[in-house]
């Protein structure tokens, strides 16, 4: 059945994209409204171009990419194309271009058998409500009291937990107290860039948690290496480190000797020659405080013996 030119257009688009764009954002668009997608499109435009489509389409255009170019990775996000999903290409910064995806987002009211992406809390507060829908709250479970003609909430209730669908009563009492505790948007689900498909957790990784891990990683291998023998970058220098400690240990424990032993040698026979400079100091400072100190006592107590040989006279 031949293609109507629809569709040999959008083959022809998917396919110039894959070509020109080296990152691909696959996302999932469920409950996003055109409205909230054009504005999407309207902030990545000049970084990157979103593409949405039937599943179907989209992996006929693959696998046929594919059979004139086998083993291009763009093969591994097939497995991913799945549910209501679209692509977003971009040329551009990774971390800057996922911010962009995910900042725009739109709240959204609580509806009847969606599944919630969050908990669900009510604070406590006097609701609008007047007295007569009172058992309306108790099939809620939720504890209430009458103030200046009003229900009034007691206390902060756990209204929905994240991943239950909202019922009837649930979705009634939110709507009534004008609360929209969910927010929509992409959410990306699989990243393919340069030949390379990954989580997009792997983009919340900073410099500083690469070289933490590298480091932990590096720990690891030297102690690896260091236990079973085996000498790498990674763990000569604790090696030589042991070695030197053994010839040390040697030459204290025998009368063989080398110039680097011979420190050790002499803080083991005089450590009191080894005296902190510091604490010397502080015990030198405080010995001539306490002969300054004497002696203005000294002085003091002559000068008032002088007087008082003063005042018998008279």
């Amino acid at each position: 059945m031949p293609l109507s030119e629809k569709k040999r257009q959008y083959n022809a688009r998917l396919l110039s994209l894959i070509q020109e764009y080296r990152t691909i954002f696959m996302v999932a668009a469920d409950n996003v409204g055109s409205k909230q997608m054009q504005q999407i499109r309207m902030a990545l435009r000049g970084q990157g171009e979103v593409l949405m489509g039937k599943n179907t389409t989209i992996r006929k255009v693959l696998k046929d990419f594919l059979q004139e170019n086998a083993g291009h990775p763009i093969e591994n996000l097939i497995p991913f194309i799945q549910g209501n999903v679209g692509f977003v290409f971009s040329n551009g910064d990774l971390a800057s271009t996922k911010e962009i995806i995910l900042s725009n987002r739109v709240p959204a009211p609580a509806r009847v058998g969606s599944v919630a992406p969050c908990d669900v809390y009510v604070e406590p507060g006097p609701t609008g409500c007047d007295p007569g829908q009172t058992s309306w709250f108790q099939a809620l479970n939720i504890p209430t009291k009458i103030n200046r003609g009003q229900i009034e909430m007691i206390s902060r209730v756990h209204l929905v937990a994240e991943g239950e669908k909202v019922g009837n009563s649930e979705a009634a009492l939110l709507q009534k107290l004008d609360i929209k505790p969910f927010e929509y948007g992409l959410e990306i689900t699989q990243v393919y860039d340069d030949g390379e498909c990954f989580d997009p957790a792997v983009l919340d990784l900073t410099e500083d948690d690469i070289m933490s891990r590298l480091m932990s990683a590096a720990g690891f291998m030297s102690a690896l290496c260091l236990e079973i023998g085996y000498p790498t970058k990674a763990s000569l220098v604790h090696t030589l480190n042991n070695a030197y400690k053994a010839c040390i240990a040697i030459a204290l424990e025998s009368d063989y000797t080398f110039d680097r032993a011979t420190a050790f040698a002499d803080f083991i026979a005089n450590p009191g020659n080894f005296a902190p400079v510091a604490a010397a100091g502080d015990a030198a400072g405080e010995a001539a405080a306490a002969v300054e100190e004497e002696s203005e006592e000294e002085s003091a107590g002559g000068a008032g013996g002088l007087f008082d040989d003063d005042d018998d006279d008279w």
